[in-house]
């Protein structure tokens, strides 16, 4: 190289930067088992949800309700609840919603009222996984609540509150 000419040697400095830079890039863009580059993280979104379902009940096994039916609101499709009371006063309970492109669920624990005609719970709900289209799909504090008819068992069921996805 001709140490002599300026305008040389100041082409020789920006493309040894260049080349450096170049480099720097191909290190840290990870590469797939294709060489294509990694996709890039995903910010998380949250979704509000507003459910209603009403379910009709399936089996009974001691003081486990297995409910299903539709959900309607934000998130539409079918839903299954296994409502357990397991107290005079308590219940918990694990609901999945399976609308079109994956599926939600989550647990929740709510307080339980016995009336003549029927019984009420409310309380909380925590998203503990999804699929498909909510496989990032996580949450907790969500509002529970609902009620069961005593004639036939038949479970009203009410989900509300903010979940990431």
């Amino acid at each position: 190289m001709n140490n002599h000419n300026p305008h040389l040697a100041r082409l020789a400095g920006m493309l040894t930067l260049t080349a450096a830079s170049f480099a720097v890039m191909l290190i840290a863009a990870p590469l797939g088992a294709d060489g294509a580059s990694a996709p890039s993280a995903r910010s998380a979104r949250t979704v509000s949800v507003n459910e209603q379902g009403q379910l009709h009940l399936v089996s009974k096994h001691g003081f486990t309700l297995n409910e299903q039916g539709t959900a309607s609101g934000t998130i539409k499709g079918p839903i299954s609840v296994q409502l357990k009371i397991v107290s005079s006063s308590r219940v918990t309970a694990e609901v999945t919603i399976s609308p079109h492109g994956g599926s939600l669920s989550g647990v929740g624990t709510a307080s339980y009222h016995r009336g003549e005609t029927s019984a009420s719970f409310s309380g909380s709900l925590s998203i503990k996984r999804g699929s498909g289209s909510y496989d990032h799909a996580e949450g907790s504090g969500l509002s529970f609540s609902g009620t069961i008819a005593r004639t036939n068992e038949a479970v009203t069921v009410h989900v509300s509150g903010n979940f990431s996805d």
